[in-house]
């Protein structure tokens, strides 16, 4: 099970990756800085496996693939929020970082809580509270991309196989 953490509304790339760490992008260095003007703790604090969920509009901001890279490289497993930012959820998905769509989810998870997501069904467990919500699954294709590790590992298996 993993651990929620908990955002509000319009947490934009910047509090996600701060620009001052954009220098580089190596994986990990962006980890380390992950969320850092958001929860200065989060990097050091979150586990793999653990789930960020989110108030509406999450990933706002500039359009930099830096920030769902370095949400993926802290080993967060996935994001629920009630909505993304139009550019995030494409970068999100060409990076392989599941995400889901729940604002009903988002409202009945508070930080801290045991999480369980599903995402081959959309099923979004809150083991904490023992109640269940249903975002809308990815169609298999999609679901496909994201176990690859994103558009690039997806095509290149494609290609492989073809």
């Amino acid at each position: 099970m993993a651990k929620a953490w908990k955002f509000g509304h319009d947490i934009d790339t910047d509090a996600i990756i701060p620009a001052r760490y954009m220098n580089r992008s190596e994986p990990e260095h962006l980890a380390a800085h992950c969320m850092e003007d958001a929860d200065a703790s989060f990097a050091k604090k979150v586990q793999k496996g653990d789930i960020i969920v989110a108030g509406k509009n999450f990933g706002c901001g500039s359009s930099r693939e830096h920030a769902p890279i370095a949400i993926k490289a802290a080993g967060v497993k996935a994001v629920i929020a009630e909505s993304y930012a139009r550019i995030f959820y494409r970068n999100a998905l060409n990076i392989g970082l599941p995400i889901l769509e729940c604002p009903e989810a988002v409202q009945g998870i508070e930080a801290g809580d045991e999480v369980e997501v599903d995402l081959a069904s959309g099923k979004i467990e809150n083991k904490t509270k023992g109640t269940t919500f249903q975002a809308r699954p990815f169609p298999p294709f999609m679901q496909e991309l994201i176990k690859a590790g994103g558009l690039v590992p997806y095509v290149k298996e494609k290609m492989k196989n073809a």
